[in-house]
């Protein structure tokens, strides 16, 4: 999964340290998120979007080459 929510920081003017005060976790969380080492519950990126005021899908892209979703058939 990759994130835009640097690009989306910068938008807005706010620091890692801002988001994760707005959305409630620790700096520590969007910095994971931003390099795609952690993947949020879906709480967490509702939280983020809004915090943007934008979409889950406008922040988070799911890379399907990385296999994470297998089709029967």
């Amino acid at each position: 999964m990759r994130t835009r929510i640097k690009e989306f920081r910068a938008r807005f003017n706010l620091t890692q340290e801002d988001l994760a005060n707005l959305v409630g976790v620790r700096r520590e969380t969007i910095v994971f998120l931003e390099k795609g080492k952690y993947n949020p519950s879906l709480k967490l990126a509702h939280d983020v979007a809004k915090a943007l005021r934008s979409s889950i899908d406008e922040v988070f892209i799911f890379d399907e080459a990385e296999g994470d979703v297998v089709e029967e058939q």
